[in-house]
């Protein structure tokens, strides 16, 4: 495998266009964003503003709509592959970027997701495979995530004071022997300047992140509550623990085996975030767009029911979020 030099960013919200600032800083020239429509004239019209810089990333269209407007894009002149695709939708826009990036995956394409939750490797595994310098018998994308950026996009202007590390790996990563598609993102990220952190066990670093957002993701777009409430109310806090419980119960069953010391290591990550910020669902909900619920409890039920354990709390919670979104989406 080259090195990865090329890399396009599918979903130019708020972490895509901080990720991708990071390594165009560092490594210019190295980023592109994926739009169609709409978007692609108005990115290239507007660029994007990040903490404050005017940025021009190359933007990119669908391969099949290269042709578009009658004429060849820029793009469709060279090679329309990338090394690196760093998918960073929204769970219920997925299946869509997943047909728009389509055309720029190659066979030397290395995908990394940043989605919440535990199945965007499984469902872009089904139409991309592992990519390059997998180990034997995997067959989707490495592990990824983000933790602890504090991203905001309003407009074409995104502001973000803490970068967070983006984690990832295979399921078991251990110092020395990394897969070579690990490594090769390893190296990546240390010439890009993107702070990062390969677990020994990454998939029980994903279902750690997956407890704290079924907890407070739902809890706070229910309450429409920042931080603050959940580290001084404590029926607030219940209210998130119950839902974070239930994954737990489902972990252990899958030899995952989340416990109490990941409730008490969330309090303290909690205990430190700022109280006035709001999460993600929170802000979707304000804002009456629609939520990732699908993703959140509605995988955590849907689990539940295959392997046998009640999610009485994520049922509620469904059922509440669904119902706001029904008041302002239709």
């Amino acid at each position: 495998m080259k090195p990865i030099e090329k890399v396009l960013i599918v979903g130019a919200g708020a972490i895509g266009t901080a990720i991708g600032s990071i390594i165009e800083k560092n490594k210019p020239g190295s980023v592109a964003v994926l739009a169609d429509g709409e978007r692609y004239d108005r990115y290239n019209r507007e660029g994007f503003v990040v903490n404050g810089e005017k940025i021009r990333f190359p933007v990119v269209a669908p391969v099949q709509h290269a042709l578009r407007d009658g004429g060849p894009r820029e793009e469709s002149r060279s090679s329309p592959f990338f090394d690196l695709v760093i998918v960073a939708v929204k769970y219920h826009h997925l299946q869509e970027a997943i047909q728009q990036m389509a055309g720029h995956v190659g066979p030397e394409t290395t995908i990394l997701s940043l989605l919440n939750g535990i199945s965007s490797e499984e469902i872009l595994g089904q139409t991309f495979g592992a990519g390059p310098g997998a180990p034997e018998g995997v067959h989707i994308p490495p592990y990824a995530m983000i933790l602890g950026i504090d991203a905001v996009r309003l407009g074409n202007e995104t502001r973000f004071a803490s970068t967070g590390k983006i984690y990832f790996g295979e399921t078991l990563n251990k110092e020395g022997s990394y897969s070579p598609r690990v490594a090769r993102l390893k190296a990546f990220f240390d010439a890009a300047g993107v702070p990062y952190v390969i677990p020994e066990n990454m998939l029980r670093s994903l279902w750690f992140k997956f407890m704290i957002n079924v907890g407070i993701n739902q809890a706070s777009a229910i309450l429409r509550a920042s931080y603050r409430v959940f580290q001084q109310v404590p029926e607030a806090k219940a209210v998130m623990e119950a839902l974070q419980r239930e994954v737990i119960a489902i972990s252990q069953v899958l030899n995952i085996n989340l416990g109490e010391e990941d409730l008490a290591a969330w309090e303290k990550t909690l205990a430190g975030l700022h109280p006035d910020n709001y999460t993600s669902m929170c802000q979707d909900v304000l804002a009456s767009r629609k939520t990732e619920v699908e993703m959140f409890a509605g995988t955590v039920i849907a689990l539940g029911r295959q392997y046998h354990i009640p999610t009485p709390a994520n049922e509620m919670a469904y059922n509440l979020i669904k119902a706001m979104e029904s008041l302002y989406l239709h």
